[in-house]
C-alpha cells in the first residue's frame, strides 16, 4: 500500500516546501508559474498510457476530459532532480513551522474554525487543535495549497522514468478522483509532486482516505471551506492509530526523545507514532505536536537551545540576518533560520569585505557586521 508517508520518503518532500530560501512562507500566486512546452516523446507516452489507464477502469470519458491539455512540465523534472539533501536542526524547524507569527495566524485560524474542528473531533476521536497543527505545517493553514495541474505534474514524472511506476499510480488514482466526480480538471492542482489541498493528501492517500464530511456527495480537499480536507486528516490520523484522550507526548527534563544535543527532550507515546505515519520524521511529529499545543494556548519550550555548530543562537543568526538586510544583502527574512538565501548573502558580504565566500556564519563576522 503507498500511503503519503511512503510518498514523503520518495519524493523527499517535507511540510517545508511552500518556505521561502530563509525559511519564512511567501504569500500564494493566482496561478502557477510552470508552463507546459512542447515534448514529442512525452506525448507518445501519454497516447501509450491510456491503454494501461483503460485497463486500470478508467473510462474514455474520464480519459478524453482528464487529458485535454495535459503537457509535459520540465520545471517539475527539475525540482525533482535538485532536491537538496539537506537536514535541518530541530530548533530551525520550530523556527520555521512554529514561529511566533505562525502561531498568531494560527491561532486566528485555530478560532475561526473552532466549531467546525470540534465537530471533526467528536466523529474521529482526534483533538482540534492537533488536525489543525498538521493543517498549519502542510499549508499554512490553507494559504499555500498548491496551484499546479495535477495530471500534468503527475504524468511529467511518470514519463520521467526515474520513479515512474509510483507516479504512474498516483496519475492514475488522480484520473479516479475525476471519474468519481469528487472535483473538476481545473481544480484538481497541487504540488509540483501533486500532493493537494489543505492538507497535502497524494492521490493514492487520497483514494483510501478522504472523506466527504460536508455530505455534499464530493471529498472536497480544494475548496476555499477546509471541512472535507480537514475532517480526512483527522480520518487518516484515526485509522493509523491516534488514542483518543491521550496526548501526543509532553516536554521533560530528563530521558525522552532529544532531536538536537542540548535542547529540549519529549515523552512520547502511541499519538506520536500516529502522526509519524503522516509524515515518518521526528521532526514533524514533534513540530504538529508543539504547534497542537501553542494553538490550544501553551507556552513555547521550557528549555532552550543552546548555540549552533557555528556558535550562534537562534537571536544571533537573526541579529546576522537583520544587519545583512540593512546593508543590502537579501537574507528574505529575519528568522533565524540560515537558508541558502541566507547563506548567498553572508557570501556575498564576505566577498565585498575581501574574504574568502564560505557562506558561513560566526561571532566574528556577526561582530564585523556592526
Amino acid at each position: 500500500m503507498i500511503t503519503r508517508r511512503h510518498f514523503i520518503a520518495l519524493t523527499g518532500a517535507t511540510a517545508l516546501q511552500a518556505c521561502s530560501a530563509s525559511g519564512g512562507s511567501t504569500a500564494p500566486v493566482a496561478r502557477s508559474s510552470m508552463r507546459a512546452v512542447p515534448n514529442a516523446a512525452f506525448d507518445a507516452w501519454v497516447e501509450r498510457f491510456k491503454s494501461r489507464a483503460s485497463s486500470s477502469g478508467i473510462s474514455d470519458a474520464t480519459l478524453r476530459a482528464g487529458l485535454r491539455g495535459v503537457g509535459f512540465l520540465p520545471d517539475v523534472i527539475d525540482r525533482d532532480r535538485n532536491q537538496t539533501e539537506f537536514k535541518r536542526s530541530f530548533e530551525d524547524y520550530l523556527a520555521i513551522v512554529a514561529s511566533e507569527e505562525k502561531v498568531k495566524a494560527g491561532r486566528a485560524a485555530f478560532a475561526r474554525e473552532k466549531s467546525r474542528l470540534n465537530a471533526i473531533e467528536a466523529k474521529y476521536g482526534v483533538p482540534a487543535n492537533v488536525v489543525a497543527a498538521i493543517w498549519g505545517v502542510e499549508s499554512n493553514f490553507g494559504t499555500r495549497r498548491g496551484d499546479i495541474p495535477v495530471i500534468s505534474a503527475t504524468a511529467t514524472l511518470a514519463f520521467d522514468g526515474r520513479r515512474g511506476a509510483f507516479f504512474e499510480k498516483q496519475l492514475i488514482a488522480a484520473l479516479k478522483i475525476l471519474q468519481t466526480g469528487d472535483t473538476t480538471p481545473d481544480r484538481l492542482v497541487g504540488s509540483w509532486a501533486g500532493a493537494m489541498g489543505h492538507t497535502q493528501f497524494i492521490p493514492t492517500s487520497y483514494q483510501l482516505f478522504a472523506v466527504d464530511f460536508t455530505g455534499d456527495g464530493r471529498r472536497d480537499i480544494w475548496s476555499d471551506d477546509p471541512s472535507d480536507a480537514l475532517a480526512s486528516t483527522a480520518a487518516y490520523l484515526a485509522r493509523s492509530g491516534w488514542q483518543r484522550s491521550q496526548p501526543w507526548g509532553r516536554e521533560v527534563t530528563s530521558g525522552g526523545l532529544q532531536p538536537d544535543p542540548g535542547g529540549p527532550r519529549f515523552a512520547v507515546g502511541q499519538n506520536f507514532k500516529a502522526i509519524k505515519r503522516y509524515n515518518n520524521s521526528d521532526n514533524y511529529a514533534l513540530g504538529v505536536g508543539h504547534l497542537s499545543d501553542r494553538l490550544a494556548g501553551g507556552g513555547p519550550l521550557k528549555t532552550p537551545f543552546g548555540p549552533d555548530k557555528f556558535g550562534l543562537t537562534i537571536n544571533d543568526r537573526k541579529r546576522l540576518q537583520q544587519r545583512l538586510t540593512a546593508r543590502g544583502f537579501d537574507t528574505g527574512g529575519a528568522d533565524g533560520v540560515l537558508g541558502p538565501k541566507s547563506q548567498a548573502a553572508i557570501g556575498a558580504f564576505q566577498r565585498s569585505i575581501g574574504l574568502e565566500a564560505t557562506g558561513n556564519p560566526s561571532p566574528a563576522l556577526l561582530a564585523r557586521l556592526g
